[in-house]
């Protein structure tokens, strides 16, 4: 009972309460505002909402989810608690969206049709995504493949290597030497902010066209640019809010697997199986994606790509899912297979109580 109070009372640490005070307070604050400016147009506080509705639906699209998940576990395995994480990518992420708003309401530049502007930045921001996310499942393949043999001669031998699966997943392999510098730069939370900024070039989800869509209407009535700027403070915090949320439970999550090198290992292998797999889906179905569209490519397989591109914002509630169910499945099966071999001070801790 004491474990369980003691990790209870951890679980709601000062950093973490800070930060997601912050956050409420930005999102209530962003209310006012849009109430300040709105609150005798019941109209457009309706447009308010569904534009905080679309920051908060942006925030669990497949690639946010992937990359945010990722760097989580590299910057846990380096010792960090990286809960802001998510905060960074979404502040990067952000920035694109004030920044074409703004463009938008003073009439400088059109994200309709087939605009420059909207041609380039999806070129980037697609490229910058699948070429981030197929170098992690790369990286993530070569830590699973040494995972794999550490874990056999444990479950065969009964040995285990602390200080080799530490300095597996600190070194990652010649294949992650060599795709590594691109991930690498990563070494800090602060550090997803321009890969947020990289990501939100693309305008190519329909929750992003659909934020800028609001702005450029009210900007066509007559709206001034103070006000028109709410929509997109509406977004910004409704998507910083669950991407902090996201990486905050990865800590949390990731945290479990600290108690033993034991568990350490066999949390690494599972969750970098799944990070392998959801790397490889979304980055493969993006740069599928982007060849089409450059190639001018359709029909058969092609088809599919495109369905798939164009259901990529729901694929991350199928992340989210897939990152709970490895969890609970790497817990389960630790217990069931190694419990008579964890620790005492293992035994007392409940996995349960991390989430």
């Amino acid at each position: 009972m004491v474990v369980v109070t003691r990790w209870s009372l951890r679980a709601v640490e000062p950093g973490a309460a800070l930060l997601f005070g912050g956050l409420i307070a930005a999102n209530i604050a962003a209310w006012a505002w849009a109430f300040a400016r709105f609150g005798d147009r019941p109209t457009v506080m309706a447009t308010a909402l569904l534009a905080w509705v679309f920051g908060l639906r942006h925030a669990v699209d497949a690639d946010h989810i992937a990359a945010i998940d990722n760097v989580v576990r590299k910057l846990m395995q380096a010792g960090g608690a990286p809960r802001s994480v998510g905060l960074y990518f979404a502040l990067g992420h952000s920035t694109v969206v004030v920044v074409a708003t703004m463009l938008l309401a003073l009439g400088v530049v059109s994200l309709g049709g087939d605009s420059l502007l909207k041609e380039i930045g999806g070129l980037i921001g697609t490229s910058v995504s699948a070429l981030f996310l197929l170098v992690i499942a790369a990286i993530n393949l070569a830590i699973f493949a040494g995972l794999w043999r550490t874990f056999r001669a444990a479950r065969e031998h009964g040995v285990h290597d602390a200080a080799g699966l530490d300095a597996l997943l600190a070194n990652r392999g010649v294949l992650a030497r060599l795709l590594g510098p691109m991930f690498r730069l990563v070494t800090k939370p602060g550090h997803m902010y321009p890969l947020g900024f990289l990501f939100g070039l693309g305008f190519d989800t329909a929750t992003e066209i659909g934020l800028l869509s609001i702005s450029a209407s009210e900007a066509a009535r007559g709206t001034s640019l103070a006000d028109v700027l709410v929509f997109p403070a509406l977004f910004a915090s409704g998507m910083a809010l669950v991407d902090t949320a996201d990486s905050a439970l990865m800590v949390s999550a990731y945290r479990w697997a600290f108690v033993d090198p034991l568990r350490k290992l066999w949390y690494n292998l599972t969750i970098t199986g799944a990070s392998v797999a959801v790397a490889l889906l979304i980055g493969g179905i993006e740069a599928l994606g982007l060849i089409s569209d450059r190639l001018d490519l359709s029909g058969g397989v092609w088809a599919v790509v495109e369905g798939l591109n164009e259901s990529l914002a729901n694929v991350g509630f199928v992340v989210i899912a897939l990152f709970a169910v490895a969890w609970l499945v790497s817990v389960v099966l630790y217990r069931r297979m190694f419990a008579d071999d964890a620790p005492d001070a293992a035994r007392g801790f409940d996995a349960t109580e991390a989430a």
